[in-house]
């Protein structure tokens, strides 16, 4: 069949078909559906309150914060900037600031309360994508952050624990929770909560495990025309461990990935390539599934050397690798309550679908102390994260909005751990329930 189009030079469009699709079965589920809600007290009234009107004046400065860093974007481990604003804003309060904190250059932390009563931290990313910005929305993520911790602050000496302000850097690839974890950032802290901009309101989504491998190949050099023979050719090694990993897909659970990119493949045609290499991001939804899967991967790789006559070696996780985000019921149900309160509808996980899952380094936090990655919606369009349409939408009205709802929820939501036993109970029983702590830095050996 003659391909219809004229212009051979530009890329197919992508069909809008499935993801319509999806659009409109999702917000017919929508519809009716609804997260479960708080059953415990939670914090009083006065309190909340207090938190409210905080947040609401504080307002202006957030959202000023918040278009701040969305026009000085800086990528991973590069905040430098970003950071030290947050870190003023805080410091203006009266407030020390650990600057550089837990090892990291770009790392903030901060803290009010009560240091001998239970403890729960607020997450704040600010770290954005290069060449595209926030794309991510981690701005709307700093700021609400920023708004929660310094609406706690204002009631401090009301607060029936302490509250652990937390920036953490280098989200977006780099591992910074895990590399600050490493460093003392979570000890002693027995909850966290963080927002994340996105399309659709949820309390617990899904949010896949994340490893790293990179496939480097060494083979012998040879003229590719006069004597192939003796040559072999490690880019045929690549060609084969891509074209395995794409077979094992058939294989593969539905919201497994694996998605790779070729970093080394030779220099000249007619030279046979002794050194070529491929970096794989692998995900899954269990750390289990994930551990499976590095597995096959690893066969893939030694296939492809052992049918090439190569070597290969593979390093695993030159950033940390992110575990699965796993969900808290009390805690999710006690965010949809509180933002519900700001006239927010939090849909269950089910309802959106499971393929709109990417990864984050909170996930290794999640498996560390009971913890919150809410989804907040900036947008009523279908827009996909990483784009610069999504850093357009994190700077619009409706992110403003979002930023100062999400900021008084972290804080109610904070305020209700703190002053309700039940709550801290429920969460760390269904925290128990799942598994309890594991020891991140080890789970996957040396892959």
């Amino acid at each position: 069949m003659n391909d219809p189009r004229t212009d051979l030079s530009a890329p197919v469009p992508p069909d809008g078909f499935l993801l319509g699709h999806l659009a409109e079965e999702t917000r017919r589920r929508a519809a009716t559906a609804r997260a479960p809600e708080a059953t415990t007290t939670g914090a009083d009234r006065d309190l909340l309150d207090a938190l409210r009107e905080a947040v609401d004046d504080l307002a202006p400065t957030l959202l000023a914060a918040s278009h701040d860093l969305s026009e000085h974007p800086e990528v991973s481990f590069e905040e430098h900037r970003s950071a030290a604003a947050l870190a003023d804003l805080v410091e203006a309060r009266g407030i020390d600031v650990v600057r550089g904190a837990h090892g990291l250059a770009t790392g903030l932390r901060a803290e009010v309360g009560d240091p001998d009563g239970p403890t729960i931290a607020v997450l704040s990313e600010y770290d954005a994508l290069p060449g595209i910005g926030h794309g991510c929305g981690h701005n709307v993520i700093a700021t609400a952050g920023l708004g929660a911790f310094l609406a706690l602050a204002s009631v401090g000496e009301r607060l029936p624990g302490r509250v652990v302000w937390l920036g953490t850097p280098a989200e977006e690839g780099g591992g910074g929770k895990e590399l600050m974890a490493a460093e003392g950032a979570f000890d002693g802290v027995d909850a966290a909560l963080m927002v994340h901009p996105f399309t659709y309101d949820i309390a617990d989504p899904l949010f896949l495990g994340r490893r790293q491998l990179r496939a480097t190949f060494t083979g012998v050099t040879s003229h590719a025309s006069a004597q192939p023979f003796m040559g072999r050719n490690a880019l045929d090694a690549v060609n084969l461990m891509y074209t395995g990993v794409g077979l094992h897909r058939q294989q593969m659970p539905a919201t497994d990935r694996v998605h790779g990119v070729v970093t080394a493949g030779g220099e000249r045609p007619n030279v046979i390539p002794e050194h070529a290499e491929m970096l794989f991001y692998l995900r899954s939804e269990l750390p289990e599934s994930l551990a499976v899967l590095s597995d096959r991967l690893a066969d893939i790789a030694r296939g492809a050397a052992l049918m090439t006559g190569c070597g290969v070696e593979l390093t695993w996780d030159e950033a940390p690798p992110y575990l699965p985000v796993r969900g808290n019921g009390p805690l999710a149900a006690a965010w949809t309550s509180r933002y519900g309160e700001r006239g927010r509808t939090v849909l269950p996980p089910d309802v959106v679908p499971r393929m709109f899952a990417g990864s984050t380094d909170f996930g290794n936090v999640s498996y560390r102390v009971p913890g919150v990655h809410a989804m907040v919606k900036i947008t009523d369009d279908d827009l996909s994260l990483h784009t610069r349409e999504f850093a357009d939408a994190a700077v619009s009205q409706e992110a403003d909005r979002v930023v100062v709802d999400a900021a008084w929820a972290l804080a109610a939501v904070s305020a209700d751990w703190l002053s309700d036993p039940d709550l801290r109970r429920a969460a760390a029983d269904d925290f128990e329930d799942a598994g309890g702590a594991v020891d991140v830095p080890s789970y996957f050996g040396e892959g």
